[in-house]
C-alpha cells in the first residue's frame, strides 16, 4: 500500500508495504513502517503477517519517508513504529532511528511501538533506559493469556514468567506499557482457568493500560482451521461475559487503565482502576443478566 499525497509540483508519497496494524490508541499518529511483518509471526490466532516475510526496510527508505513527515506531518504528535514489532530492530538502529525522529520531528511528543516479550528480553536494561530517553515513550505487548498451557498452545514462545519480567522491566526504564489480553482464547473448557492466572500476572506486571480484546478467530490462522476440526471451541456469549468478569474481579487496587471498548468486544468498558472497578463490574452482571445492550454480531471486527 503507497499513501499519496499531491504537492505544487511533484507527487509525494509515504512508503507502505501491505495492511497496517496499529493500536486503536494510535489512530491519528503518523506512522512509520520501519520493518514489514513481525519477527515472531508464530502465534496461531494471529493472520496479520501471514503473508508478509519479517524484514527490516532500507535505511535509505526511512529517511526518505521521515523527509517526508518533516515536510506534510507537522500536525500530528503522536507516532508509532509499525510493522509488528520495531524493538526488534538491533540497537544501533533501533538508537539512531529515535534520534533521527527527534532530530526531524521535534514537535512528535510520543513514539511508540508494538513490543514482543522475545525482543524485549532480547535488550538489556542500559539499552531500554536509552530507548526512553530517546523518546520512546510507550510499548503495546500482547500477553493474550497468563495461562502457561494456553500460552503453549497458541505458541507465544514463552511462558507466563517471561511476561512478567519482561512488563516489570519496561516499567522500570520509564516506559508506558500497554498489554493487551483476548478474550476466549483459551477455549471454552478453561475459559475461567485462563482469566483467573491472567489476572494473576496482570498483578505482578502492574501495566499502566490492560486492553482486552475478544477472539474472533481468521480463516488464515492454525486457531481457525483447530475450530473447524473441532479441537477448539470458542467460549458462547455469557462465558466470555464471566470470563470478563473473573479477569476484572481478580485484578488488585493498583493503578491503571482499563480498557475492553475494541470493535471486537460485545460491549464496551472503560475505566481507571481501583476507582471504576466496580462500576465496571456492575456492567457485565448487566451483560450477563441481559439487560445491556449488546453489539450486534454484524457490527463486530478486528
Amino acid at each position: 500500500m503507497v499513501r499519496c499525497y499531491h504537492g505544487q509540483d511533484s507527487l509525494f508519497h509515504v512508503d507502505y508495504q501491505g495492511d497496517i496494524i496499529r493500536p486503536p490508541s494510535e489512530a491519528f499518529s503518523l506512522i512509520l513502517q520501519v520493518t514489514t511483518g513481525c519477527s515472531h509471526n508464530r502465534c496461531t490466532f494471529c493472520g496479520a503477517y501471514r503473508d508478509k516475510p519479517f524484514q527490516i526496510k532500507p535505511w535509505q527508505r526511512i529517511e526518505q519517508d521521515l523527509e517526508f513527515a518533516a515536510t506534510w506531518c507537522k500536525r500530528q504528535t503522536t507516532l508509532f513504529l509499525a510493522d509488528g514489532d520495531a524493538l526488534a530492530l538491533p540497537h544501533d538502529l533501533l538508537a539512531s532511528l529515535l534520534m533521527r525522529i527527534r532530530e526531524k520531528l521535534p514537535w512528535v511528543r510520543r513514539v511508540s511501538s508494538y513490543a514482543t516479550c522475545q525482543n524485549i528480553a532480547a535488550k538489556t536494561d542500559a539499552q531500554l533506559l536509552a530507548y526512553q530517553q530517546l523518546g520512546l515513550s510507550r510499548l503495546y505487548m500482547g500477553l493474550e493469556s497468563g495461562y502457561d498451557p494456553t500460552l503453549g498452545a497458541i505458541a507465544k514462545g514463552v511462558d507466563s514468567e517471561a511476561m512478567i519480567t519482561a512488563g516489570q522491566r519496561v516499567r522500570a526504564a520509564g516506559i508506558f506499557i500497554s498489554v493487551t489480553c483476548l478474550l476466549g482464547i483459551a477455549g471454552a473448557a478453561l475459559s475461567l482457568e485462563h482469566a483467573a492466572a491472567t489476572a494473576t500476572v496482570l498483578n505482578r506486571m502492574r501495566p499502566h493500560q490492560i486492553a482486552v480484546l475478544t477472539l474472533m478467530p481468521l480463516a488464515n490462522t492454525p486457531l481457525y482451521r483447530q475450530m473447524c476440526d473441532n479441537r477448539f471451541t470458542l467460549p458462547d456469549q455469557v462465558q466470555l461475559f464471566r470470563e470478563l468478569r473473573c479477569l476484572l474481579a481478580g485484578l488488585e487496587p493498583y493503578r491503571t487503565q482499563f480498557h475492553a471498548n475494541h470493535a471486537s468486544n460485545y460491549f464496551s468498558l472503560n475505566g481507571r482502576l481501583p476507582k471504576d472497578q466496580e462500576r465496571m463490574l456492575a456492567t457485565i452482571d448487566q451483560a450477563l443478566a441481559g439487560t445491556l445492550s449488546l453489539k450486534p454480531e454484524p457490527y463486530r471486527a478486528l
